[in-house]
């Protein structure tokens, strides 16, 4: 009996301590980011985000600000390498994390906890994972791609269109974005397109004003018509929230005019209402 309480406190004793080391991880993890988020602004970052990401110019101050603070703390939690040769610049760096954290200002992505590092190619490469063998023929199946997405801590770009993505705002296309929405997707355990919402109430309203969307998106690249939406978004429900993304900041306007449930979702997620942001005659 004796034997057995000695057993059970030495248990209890071990919870205690693995708790306790826990909240202290936690409490100065917490301590480290808010002394990140007080750090000034560089001067150097806003002629960068002038130059590479205009969208930044229209972006209220107060806004403005915190995305400053969270680019303190993705910057200095995550690690950036460059790929096929090319060196990663601070430009680079300030450019890919301000896009990245726009998405990260409703406070529920948590500064993408599973991303440890930023892979940057010059340009287009090939799929770095592997070759995919077809099944219909004994070779293989080379996949030229602009960004991905890993649920095993990466994610990948082509600065090239990084660049293109940052300075084209109208367009409903940036690979920053699209890739990042596919890291907030992942954080719920699942790439589906339903990302980490307020509260289980949330999902319901969630799945099916984006399901009538998809639909609707599909229906009309069956029919020949345009569509608001790049037709990538058609592919599945993951790559329709990615797009989406796209469209509700570069397209935030005729989002709102054309899918106005669906956009009012994305600014309810996200905390953000980029049709506010620009002149009427900005968007395409």
């Amino acid at each position: 009996m004796i034997s057995t309480w000695i057993t059970i406190t030495s248990l209890l004793g071990v919870i205690a301590l693995v708790a306790g080391v826990f909240f202290l991880e936690r409490h100065l993890k917490h301590r480290r980011r808010q002394n990140l988020k007080n750090l000034p602004l560089p001067e150097g970052w806003p002629p960068i985000l002038d130059k590479n990401f205009p969208l930044y110019r229209h972006i209220p101050p107060d806004i403005k600000s915190r995305l400053h603070q969270y680019m303190h703390v993705f910057l200095a939690e995550k690690s950036f390498e460059g790929c096929g040769g090319l060196e990663i610049t601070e430009e680079m760096r300030v450019s890919i994390a301000a896009q990245a954290c726009l998405l990260l200002l409703n406070d529920r992505g948590n500064f993408y906890p599973a991303l440890r590092s930023i892979l940057v190619y010059p340009d287009e490469y090939v799929n770095r994972r592997g070759l995919f063998l077809r099944s219909d023929h004994d070779e293989r199946d080379e996949r030229v791609l602009i960004g991905e997405s890993w649920e095993s801590g990466s994610v990948v770009l082509s600065w090239k269109h990084v660049r293109q993505g940052g300075k084209i705002i109208n367009d409903g296309v940036n690979v920053v974005f699209h890739e990042f929405a596919h890291q907030l997707d992942q954080v719920s355990g699942n790439t589906d397109g339903a990302p980490e919402l307020a509260g289980q109430h949330r999902y319901g309203a969630w799945s099916a004003t984006m399901k009538t969307a998809y639909e609707r998106l599909n229906r009309r690249i069956d029919r020949g018509q345009r569509t608001l939406f790049d037709e990538y978004g058609a592919t599945n429900p993951a790559e329709f929230f990615a797009v989406a993304t796209e469209t509700f900041f570069e397209k935030a306007r005729r989002m709102k005019k054309e899918y106005p449930d669906l956009y009012r979702e994305f600014a309810t997620f996200y905390k953000l209402d980029p049709a506010d942001w620009r002149p009427p005659d900005t968007e395409s």
